[in-house]
């Protein structure tokens, strides 16, 4: 049940992308390189991600779902740090194609590749509000940064988000912020941008995503999406609102949850 897309075909080659297809290298049991839960490709959709640095590449795998197949391009030390810092060892250098998966599952990917975006309601005040939670699906460094801190947290209350001691408190705005619902669909968390002057995305689906008749129904209501920001491995994917709703809290008791209440963009 692999994705295998056509930039990822012409990366690793029609034979080795054959032989995924036709299970002979296929993960079994892998760690989504989007969302870091477990997933089966024997049993769900799953995404072939190539990571490509100068020399190395590195093949991960997703939940189809998260993300789909695609080529990702990195720098080569960000990629061998990353693999070394996870695996313990330096990644395979090939410039015909990347590395064959291992028997116990790919080489894991940088973890700090991807934005994970989660819609739900949360009551707030007395009304369920709109609400997006981001969780990064590794550390986040500081820009220029050699350090291994997870810096995430502080990067966001500098752009303006506020720390969360209670979620049933309804997060202050900040400047410049938006979310950008398009045809009923989520498309981008959206930041001004001091060099152009106007918007860049500071998250972007990878393709429109689709949400609830009752997260559309709050929003139109509301013309307000509450975000809520905490760091890797706090909040999880989680399948039903109420269990999201305790994950936050727990987070916020750790002094782990930022938020901001952004206008929305878009209908």
């Amino acid at each position: 049940m692999l994705d295998v897309s056509s930039d990822v075909r012409a990366e690793i080659g029609d034979e080795e992308a054959d032989r995924l297809l036709a299970g002979d290298n296929a993960p079994g049991a892998y760690d989504c390189t989007s969302c870091r839960t477990p997933g089966d490709s024997e049993q769900e959709r799953t995404s072939t991600v190539l990571f490509i640095g100068e020399e190395t590449a590195v093949l991960a795998f997703a939940h189809a779902t998260c993300i789909p197949s695609q080529v990702v391009t990195v720098a080569e030390e960000q990629l061998k740090g990353a693999v070394r810092s996870i695996t313990g060892e330096a990644p395979a250098e090939t410039p015909a194609g990347p590395p064959a998966p291992r028997s116990g599952g790919p080489t894991p990917a940088p973890r700090q590749a991807t934005l994970g975006v989660t819609c739900g309601l949360v009551l707030v005040e007395g009304d369920l509000r709109p609400a997006l939670v981001v969780e990064p699906s590794g550390p986040i460094a500081r820009p220029g940064s050699v350090g291994l801190d997870d810096d995430f947290l502080p990067l966001l209350r500098e752009q303006g988000f506020h720390p969360v001691e209670d979620v049933a408190v309804l997060p202050a705005g900040g400047t410049g912020w938006s979310v950008l619902l398009a045809m009923g669909q989520l498309h981008a968390v959206l930041q001004d941008s001091a060099e152009s002057g106007g918007q860049n995305a500071w998250w972007k689906a990878h393709q429109p995503l689709p949400v609830s008749d009752g997260w559309r129904a709050a929003v139109n209501k509301s013309r307000t999406v509450v975000v809520y920001a905490a760091p890797h491995g706090s909040i999880g994917q989680q399948p039903r609102e109420d269990l999201m709703r305790e994950a936050l809290e727990k987070a916020a008791a750790r002094g782990q949850l930022v938020a901001m209440s952004m206008p929305l963009a878009g209908t």
